[in-house]
């Protein structure tokens, strides 16, 4: 029988901005080919951007913050009533919570699913109560999807060592979800008397703010010309999250110079020399591969994720995790550098991100595991 109906995909995450941050390529290609997209997600600023490109959003209550099992409760019963309602063909969850739940949720209401798991956080960073009850989450959860997707070795290793996945066939190694390389294009170094750090991500103290933070302090007397940015949202639903008091005090000491928020970072990266992310632990972080793409050198930790875009000495500098003095050292490192080698760095960074990130391979990732899941080609 022909199918007539136009294949129903929805997309699951704790953030709407983070679908819309991290997954236009996938919207702009399911839209085109007649796809009905759905996202559900808390409701945010990004909604209207969403439903311009062509996605019907739902609020979604997920409480981000602790652990309260009447609130997760909460957010499993709401999916599985927009399941039974929707009826989609296939669901990708993104990020712990809707991988947990919605993966529950999904299988109840007899929904295909495929779990992405963008990053581990706090789970695998702390050593604490709440990591342990999410692990055995993770660990029943699991068994539903029809794949889980992984965006780093590290990861994939994580879960199998601790066996949290009851069906370890179905995992997927994805590679980070890419970048588009033509709206990030590269863009050559600025020339200017002074010489800017900028940080960009969600504010919050696992992506090594602290220690950014410290290190501008131990560098500012030794190096006048360096300014240190930050670009992102504080004060954010995440158990890790930095409060908006703290980021304006920082500021008014002069140690930083917080930029608020954007929807499009590029002109931020272009007027950067150098792009920082001393995070704990990533999936494979956006900011770093956007950031290579523009043909800018970059600092971050040696951590899973991290070390997937950068190769240290070659495209940017690796310093170790939670240490400020590391850092400081690592970004007195790039401040000594010619502008000549900085700008090696930068062009090989975009060589290596078009080599293995680049957006279209993912978009077409998605593509293949739609016709294997429903029959349908796109």
């Amino acid at each position: 029988m022909t199918r007539t109906a136009p294949l129903s995909v929805c997309l699951v995450c704790n953030t709407a901005w983070a679908i819309y941050t991290y997954r236009q390529g996938l919207i702009r290609m399911l839209v085109a080919q007649g796809a009905l997209v759905t996202v559900l997600a808390p409701r945010d600023r990004t909604f209207p951007l969403l439903e311009k490109m062509g996605c019907r959003c739902i609020d979604l209550p997920v409480a981000s913050k602790g652990t309260n099992p009447r609130h997760d409760l909460g957010t499993l019963w709401a999916l599985y009533r927009h399941y039974r309602t929707i009826k989609p063909d296939v669901t990708f969850h993104y990020t712990i919570k809707p991988n947990i739940y919605g993966s529950v949720a999904a299988w109840l209401a007899r929904v295909p699913s495929i779990a992405v798991t963008t990053g581990l956080g706090y789970v695998f960073i702390q050593q604490s109560h709440a990591a342990r009850v999410a692990k055995a989450l993770y660990r029943f959860a699991f068994r539903f999807p029809r794949e889980v997707w992984f965006l780093n070795r590290d990861d994939l290793a994580a879960f199998l060592d601790g066996r949290l996945l009851a069906h370890p066939k179905r995992a997927r190694l994805l590679h980070g979800e890419g970048v588009d390389l033509e709206h990030f294009a590269y863009t050559p170094l600025p020339n200017a008397q002074h010489f800017t750090f900028i940080l960009i991500g969600r504010l919050l103290w696992d992506k090594g703010v602290r220690e950014y933070v410290e290190a501008a302090r131990t560098l500012r007397a030794r190096y006048p010309h360096a300014r240190f940015q930050v670009l992102g949202p504080a004060g954010v639903d995440n158990p890790s999250a930095i409060a908006l008091e703290d980021v304006r005090a920082w500021q008014d000491e002069g140690v930083i110079e917080y930029l608020g928020e954007a929807h499009d970072v590029r002109a931020h990266i272009a007027g950067a020399d150098c792009v920082v992310l001393p995070s704990y632990r990533e999936g494979v972080p956006r900011t770093l591969m956007e950031a290579s793409a523009m043909g800018r050198p970059i600092v971050a930790t040696d951590v899973p994720g991290c070390r997937e875009v950068v190769a240290d000495g070659a495209t940017g500098l690796l310093c170790a995790a939670k240490d400020a003095a590391s850092l400081a050292a690592k970004l007195a490192q790039m401040l000594e550098m010619s502008r000549d080698e900085r700008r090696a760095m930068g062009e090989r960074g975009r060589a290596k991100v078009t080599a293995e990130f680049d957006e279209v391979s993912v978009v077409e990732r998605y593509r293949q595991t739609l016709r294997e899941q429903t029959g349908v080609s796109l």
